[in-house]
């Protein structure tokens, strides 16, 4: 029979590699998005406002690059769904302080990972469609413009994920209090631009606001992910 003691110091142990895991998830999907990102620096890829004749034309010349970073989209999904569920299991085990928040975190990472499901498929029906095309067609062009539109509305799902996470990490002591001064700005940035999801999918320089808030989601997930690998969060 095990002794309480075994027993209290297997548990210890067991929460000890969650919290690994959940951080090693964390910065997994900060360094996928910030390499998603990164590459197209310099590539003078279109704008959403661009003539689509552009759009035709890059797409047609960038197909790998799409590829790329349509995969690294296929991986931030499960990374996200681990984090955050992953995350609710730590709030819960340090008493619960926080739960509403991860909850919130959870069912708002679930919305942006369908969302941006959604961004990725239209994505890949824009490349296949530019492939085959001399001139824009009008399915082309829809397929452009609903693929702005998803990546439009999942700045305020991103926002509520991160102003969940960063409430609920910090409620139950796995954040420092910075970090939850960067979480509740950078998600309200996110969520501001979100209300001109309309404005960006046309085009408009308001995305730069929300390009912000992803820049702080990067820097804090990152910040998160090092805490729970280095640091014994029971």
């Amino acid at each position: 029979m095990r002794s309480p003691q075994n027993t209290v110091t297997t548990l210890a142990r067991t929460w000890f590699v969650r919290g690994r895991l959940v951080g090693a998830a964390a910065i997994a999907l900060a360094a996928s998005m910030a390499i998603q990102n990164a590459m197209f620096v310099g590539v003078d890829a279109p704008a959403y406002g661009d003539p689509i004749e552009e759009v035709l034309a890059w797409h047609a010349q960038n197909r790998v690059v799409v590829a790329i970073a349509v995969g690294l989209e296929a991986l931030n999904l499960p990374l996200l769904l681990l984090f955050v569920t992953g995350l609710h299991g730590l709030v819960g085990r340090r008493g619960g302080a926080g739960a509403d928040w991860s909850r919130l975190a959870v069912a708002a990472g679930a919305t942006l990972s369908a969302v941006m499901a959604f961004y990725a498929v239209l994505w890949d029906g824009v490349v296949l469609s530019a492939g085959e095309l001399t001139e824009p067609s009008p399915v082309l062009e829809l397929a452009w413009q609903m693929h702005a539109a998803a990546f439009a509305w999942s700045l305020p799902a991103l926002g509520t994920t991160f102003i969940g996470a960063a409430l609920a990490t910090h409620a139950s002591g796995l954040t420092p209090p910075w970090q939850r001064l960067l979480g509740v700005a950078g998600g309200g940035l996110l969520l501001a631009a979100g209300t001109a999801n309309l404005a960006i999918a046309d085009g408009s320089a308001i995305l730069f606001v929300g390009v912000s808030g992803l820049a702080a989601w990067l820097v804090w997930l990152l910040a998160t992910g090092v805490r729970l690998v280095r640091s014994d969060v029971d």
